[in-house]
């Protein structure tokens, strides 16, 4: 990322763009909308973004309105440039310890198997900063699977784990016992052998019906669901097989969250890479109509059991769940009617429960506050609201 981001932050025609239009019109029904209502804009705005080159088109929350994200809706994020590629000239190498090394074009791709799954993603430090809480969006991300690849490939029994290489590069500076030291790397993280063997993984190049836009990862990218954004790597070039964990600057230095732990008595630090998506939801907005008011969001990040919502110091509410659109790794949105709520401001604060019994932690749990980073901000999210 920018070197600034990673400090402070670290985020086809007019036939195709006609079907991506039906294909968004049909979804936007699962929303539970109603005719005539209006939405009333969140006190508490976002700061202005500071980084603009690297987070773009964050989710306006009031904007919801669809289960999945139009594509010109969807966030994007560039950790160092955003690659210009030939599409046409674009190869995949699979190689490292592999029996056969692979370069696959667009073409190849798009001829093997087609699978589609509907994923949720976030940025891991999505609600870490007061000008980032956009870094989300649903879509229907479209590929070939990537573990009939790898199989394809063979890989050695010493192969461990599986790095992905983007086309993005650029440089990061770092002191070593006292000597500068300034790499020009390409983007890169990992996953374990057999984390990269899920069937849920797809080498992707469709999202939402469409090609898959530049600022998504065009022309291919690396769709993982149930992780968190991070580790759904863009712009892919190549993919390479190890023998040892594999330690970049986006898997050791940055994206790691720092926290505090008691084992018998005694405070230790726990330092880990960001890696699966946590339990979460979060109010996206509220509306007026002749029906009354009504609060609705979202919940991700593991299978949703049930969401309740808190108005100021009141009870906690079970809202709603709406089950038009829904799928496994796609966010479950979700709303609760407001009765005659007073005149004036008020707070919002939603939490999820998953279908373990998880609940979604207060920001005064020990979860949150014993965490030093801004990686994994799962706490509840509380937005203000007034009520005129």
């Amino acid at each position: 990322m920018h070197h600034l981001a990673r400090r402070e932050f670290i985020v086809q025609g007019s036939a195709a763009v006609a079907a991506l239009a039906v294909f968004n019109s049909q979804f936007a029904q699962a929303f539970p909308s109603r005719a005539g209502e209006s939405v009333i804009p969140w006190l508490d705005q976002p700061q202005p973004n500071p980084v603009p080159a690297v987070i773009q088109n964050q989710l306006v929350w009031e904007d919801m309105d669809s289960w999945v994200t139009p594509n010109d809706k969807f966030f994007s994020i560039a950790h160092f440039d955003r690659p210009s590629i030939d599409v046409n000239a674009w190869k995949l190498e699979i190689d490292g310890l592999v029996k056969k090394h692979l370069s696959l074009s667009l073409a190849d791709l798009k001829a093997r198997p087609r699978h589609e799954v509907a994923f949720t993603v976030e940025c891991s430090g999505n609600h870490g900063f007061p000008f980032f809480i956009g870094g989300i969006g649903n879509a229907r991300w479209a590929g070939t699977p990537l573990a009939a690849i790898l199989e394809e490939a063979g890989v050695n029994e010493n192969g461990i784990e599986v790095v992905f290489w983007g086309t993005d590069i650029g440089d990061i500076a770092l002191k070593d016992n006292n000597r500068d030291v300034k790499m020009h790397q390409n983007f890169a993280r990992s996953m374990s052998l057999a984390d990269a063997m899920s069937p849920n993984n797809i080498l992707c190049y469709e999202m939402n019906g469409a090609a898959l836009p530049p600022p998504n990862g065009s022309p291919v990218r690396l769709i993982a669901p149930g992780w968190y954004g991070i580790a759904n790597v863009k712009w892919l070039k190549r993919i390479e097989i190890r023998n040892t964990r594999f330690m970049s600057q986006l898997m050791a230095r940055d994206y790691v969250t720092i926290r505090e732990e008691e084992h018998n008595g005694e405070t230790v630090w726990a330092e880990t890479s960001v890696g699966r998506a946590l339990l979460k939801s979060a109010p996206a907005r509220v509306t007026r109509s002749d029906a009354g008011y009504r609060i609705s969001g979202a919940a991700w990040g593991a299978p949703i059991a049930k969401v309740e919502v808190k108005v100021d110091n009141g009870p906690w509410l079970e809202a709603t769940i709406d089950h038009g659109e829904e799928a496994e790794f796609a966010w479950k949105v979700w709303y609760l009617d407001w009765k005659h709520p007073a005149k004036g401001e008020h707070t919002v604060t939603s939490r999820a429960t998953d279908m373990a019994g998880q609940i979604q932690p207060a920001m005064d749990d020990p979860w949150i506050t014993r965490k030093h980073t801004y990686w994994e901000s799962n706490g509840q999210v509380t937005r203000r609201i007034g009520i005129v």
